[in-house]
């Protein structure tokens, strides 16, 4: 079995899907999305092509090493997004080949479901409290807030006083029993940061999420002694070496993205080293239907397994749903908020060609806000 060809499509809202097929005619997928900077991606993934048309898809480990490491420049993003959906299609590849599930080739499973979380806006309290409910009507436990928009550089009273306004409005809609994660965005400054923490802990937070932003990692430490509230970082985070600084540092729970951060085999090891330092794993995955299996076929494998995000019915989606690129819908159904297991070979889901070639003939693009302080300085989305 021989790899054929290698082909990606840009898909609405925001997503690169990535496509290989060996000469007997297995297809895989995999998601290669960055958000933004798909037609980036895409020259990439072009490039590595021509390494591996001709070639073993089963040799996977090989070709994740070739990629990540037989060019003179290396890493970043971009880089690391290609090879992640290559290394994702590759995986489902070899599933289909031999009839299962990826999760039975890491290992197997270690649970029976996953639990999910969505994404609530709302820019004042009340609105809050309708968006957690229509997350909670759907059968979600936990749910994730961004605790502002734009913040100044230290966070005036006023700004921390309605971050604490819409996190208390979150915490009275889900009781005692349900969770509410906090999102900083990295929008916050260290000292900022440090301000508004103590204020929030009487809400037990799930998790303070990206309190600075990445290449400030170095400071994260500083945060994570002074809160009780467990902080979690690494959606921009795009290898082990990218996460062993923070692990040290402190953090609780490490949010590597299967399309950002070098694919199934990279973030299995992410995971790995996590473990050693007592840190949950809970994956970033705003994305697709292809970036979300292999999130969760990791997460049937891995034991230090927390939480999955994901993104049906996201505000932001507009364009497309996640599951509008899938034939079969059932196996990313939520079931009592979580995920069951998927049985299915390879990822576990069946990609609709037909919906993904034609979103692509459409195109559509897709750019990082630019938000601007009031004296007209950038300031962090």
């Amino acid at each position: 079995m021989l790899i054929r060809a290698v082909e990606t499509f840009r898909v609405a809202p925001r997503w690169l899907f990535v496509r290989i097929e060996t000469d007997d005619g297995i297809v895989g997928w995999g998601e290669g999305s960055l958000e933004g900077n798909s037609d980036i991606v895409r020259t990439a993934i072009a490039q590595f092509a021509e390494y591996l048309v001709g070639r073993d898809p089963s040799t996977i480990e090989d070709h994740w090493q070739v990629l990540t490491k037989g060019g003179f420049y290396r890493g970043g993003p971009v880089f690391a997004s290609a090879v992640s959906g290559i290394d994702q299609a590759l995986w489902d590849i070899a599933g289909k080949a031999l009839g299962v599930p990826v999760h039975r080739l890491l290992g197997g499973k270690v649970r029976d479901r996953i639990r999910a979380y969505g994404w609530v806006g709302g820019d004042d309290p009340n609105e809050v409290g309708d968006h957690i409910a229509e997350q909670l009507a759907v059968g979600l436990t936990a749910v994730k807030m961004n605790a502002s928009g734009r913040m100044s550089r230290l966070g005036s009273a006023g700004e921390l006083d309605r971050v604490v306004e819409r996190v208390a409005a979150a915490r009275e809609v889900l009781g005692p029993d349900r969770d509410v994660a906090v999102d900083f965005h990295g929008r916050f400054t260290l000292a900022s940061a440090r301000r508004v923490a103590p204020l929030l802990e009487q809400f037990h937070p799930f998790f303070l999420e990206e309190p600075v932003v990445p290449e400030n990692s170095h400071l994260i430490g500083d945060l994570a002694r002074s809160t009780s509230i467990p902080v979690a970082t690494g959606e921009r985070l795009y290898n082990r070496q990218d996460f062993l600084p923070v692990l040290q540092a402190g953090i609780a729970v490490a949010q590597p993205d299967l399309s950002h951060a070098g694919g199934i085999s990279e973030v299995r090891r992410i995971a790995a080293m996590a473990e050693v330092y007592d840190v949950q794993l809970a994956p970033h995955c705003p994305l697709g239907p292809l970036a979300l299996a292999a999130c969760l076929q990791v997460g049937f494998a891995t034991p230090n397994y927390l939480i999955q995000e994901q993104s049906i019915g996201i505000h932001y989606n507009q364009g497309a749903e996640v599951l509008d690129y899938v034939m079969d819908i059932d196996p990313l159904k939520f079931v009592d908020g979580h995920f069951e297991l998927l049985t299915g070979p390879g990822l576990g889901i069946e990609i609709d060609e037909a919906a993904v070639r034609k979103a692509d003939r459409v195109g559509r693009g897709w750019s990082t806000p630019i938000w601007r302080h009031s004296d007209g300085s950038f300031a962090e989305w």
